[in-house]
């Protein structure tokens, strides 16, 4: 099984990937089926690897929207023909780029906080 940190990381990739082609605009979004596509692909992405979260993560960092992101998915992959393409479009517009910077946001904490253990480590090792 993965653990969080891969699946975080697969949270950014999926993002950065509909950054690339929604940085086009709304217009380009709802005239390119393949642009439409690509981000509902990758929202769905997002949704497997928020609902791949170990519990301890996800209760560590309950102020996230992990199981909205989740039921997002969930209804991008099983809606098919009844998807509202004005409720994506403001999910990636509105809610991306906030998700973004609190997923960079906590991987910086965790791994300040790693750092500073694994220097404590070294000074008790020394001693």
């Amino acid at each position: 099984m993965r653990d969080d940190w891969p699946r975080l990381a697969d949270i950014l990739e999926a993002i950065g990937q509909i950054e690339k082609y929604s940085s086009r605009g709304r217009a380009a979004f709802d005239e390119s089926e393949l642009i439409e596509m690509w981000i509902l692909h990758h929202l769905e992405i997002m949704g497997e690897a928020c609902r791949g979260l170990s519990e301890d993560f996800r209760n560590a960092h309950p102020d996230e929207v992990w199981s909205d992101v989740v039921s997002f998915r969930n209804v991008l992959a099983h809606q098919y023909f009844g998807i509202d393409l004005e409720a994506v479009w403001e999910v990636v517009v509105r809610d991306l780029p906030l998700l973004k910077r609190s997923i960079a946001s906590t991987i910086s904490r965790t791994l300040d906080s790693q750092q500073q253990e694994d220097h404590a480590q070294g000074v008790i090792q020394t001693v």
